[in-house]
């Protein structure tokens, strides 16, 4: 017979946030961007913006809703950020309205912790159906100003930047 005792025991815990879920929480907020991104197609510089509003889920996650220009047309965007202890990792996703691929992402926080840098894979820009290496650099460079720069590696085995979102926080 299992008693109330049993039961209690065998629930899971409700995790506590530690300072690294503490620090994703300065992304809370509503946020406007301007985004300037080299055109796949004859690598002229597109420019385009948008609004984010990001929530806390009880401190251990933020979620981040995006709407905005992107390739030419409107655009929905989602992504995730926690921390898991067990792995000593940021954790996320990212995904968009213009696009199937759900990007995951595995990072880190700089020694200073004002820069996160998250890597993912991805479909290779070139098409071909061939997947590559990517990387999201979030840097805040003020409470209210942060910086997204996105990277693809190259054949070369050289980082190429090919996006810089500059975002600014409304309230």
């Amino acid at each position: 017979m299992t008693t109330t005792t049993d039961v209690q025991q065998a629930s899971p815990t409700v995790e506590q946030p530690q300072k690294e879920h503490q620090w994703l929480q300065q992304l809370v907020g509503e946020w406007t961007y301007e985004v300037e991104a080299v055109a796949e197609s004859d690598q002229s510089l597109e420019t385009s913006t948008g609004i984010e509003r990001v929530k806390s889920l009880d401190g251990l996650w933020v979620v981040a809703e995006g709407q905005g220009e992107m390739c030419g047309s409107m655009a929905t965007t989602l992504m995730t950020l926690g921390y898991n202890p067990q792995k000593q990792r940021y954790v996320g996703t990212w995904l968009g309205s213009m696009m199937s691929h759900l990007w995951v992402y595995d990072g880190e926080l700089d020694a200073a912790e004002r820069v996160l840098t998250l890597h993912s894979e991805g479909p290779a820009m070139a098409g071909e159906g061939k997947m590559s290496q990517y990387k999201d650099v979030i840097e805040f460079k003020s409470d209210d100003h942060r910086v997204l720069t996105s990277f693809n590696l190259g054949d070369d085995g050289q980082w190429h930047q090919f996006m810089t979102a500059n975002y600014h926080r409304q309230f």
